[in-house]
């Protein structure tokens, strides 16, 4: 396998439209099973049966008005506690992507995109390791491009059409998302990751100041004091005393 997974390393890019599948985060990893796909693949689906979010969490997509996507990547020389890295430059893609087409785009810790106050994009990166190193990554991104109407009980669901008032061009938008990523991933692979971390810092969601969070202790006020680079958040209160959060342990409230 490590030899095939070397000759997928080495090919050019595919991206493969399927009209239905109940997770492109699933297809891809039936697929590279059988023959790894070449990095920087993208399998596209105008309709999942079963798309997951973070945790157990589905994503609410209107049939071929979205962009629901995975891309394939064998980051082999990056450490296993790097691998927020990973989470790092698919949110930065989807940002700068969207700061092309409107304003007011952040990254809500760890990888949600927001427009202003309302989520725009999800993503769920399933990484498996060898050793001490990802032997691949499979980033799985639902972004709300042209839907009008939410039905789902989610709390603050928004789409591009919805702020633009018009359709965009769903292969345009996976274009610019590529060409983007791709440049970060080579940052990544030129072990460029104080630049990444500081890019990603620059762009949070309630980044600067204090805001309310809630964790099993109850509401408390904090600003954001730091992103490790495993990823967990630090949270640093008004008296000084810095909090230390992995995902789904605190929430913005």
């Amino acid at each position: 396998m490590a030899n095939k997974e070397k000759q997928a390393r080495e090919r050019e890019p595919r991206i493969v439209w399927v009209e239905e599948t109940n997770s492109t985060n699933s297809l891809a990893r039936e697929w590279m099973e059988k023959e790894p796909m070449p990095e920087g693949s993208a399998i596209v689906a105008d309709f999942q049966t079963a798309g997951r979010g973070q945790v157990g969490n589905t994503w609410e997509s209107e049939a071929g008005k979205n962009l629901l996507f995975s891309v394939v990547l064998y980051p082999v020389t990056l450490a296993a506690n790097r691998q927020f890295l990973i989470s790092q430059i698919a949110a930065l893609s989807v940002k700068e992507t969207l700061d092309l087409y409107t304003t007011d785009i952040t990254v809500k810790w760890p990888n949600d995109i927001y427009w202003k106050d309302r989520k725009i994009c999800g993503m769920l990166i399933e990484n498996d390791l060898s050793g001490a190193y990802l032997s691949d990554s499979i980033i799985g991104i639902g972004l709300n491009l042209n839907q009008a109407t939410f039905l789902s009980d989610a709390p603050n669901p928004v789409s591009l059409f919805r702020i633009l008032h018009r359709e965009v061009n769903r292969e345009e938008v996976l274009r610019r998302f590529l060409t983007i990523f791709y440049a970060h991933y080579i940052s990544l692979l030129r072990e460029e990751y104080d630049e990444i971390r500081a890019c990603y810092r620059s762009v949070l969601y309630r980044g600067e100041g204090f805001y309310r969070y809630q964790d099993a202790g109850g509401m408390f006020e904090a600003r954001v004091r730091d992103i490790e680079p495993t990823g967990h958040l630090l949270l640093e209160s008004r008296d000084g005393s810095v909090r230390r959060y992995a995902f789904k342990e605190v929430a913005f409230r």
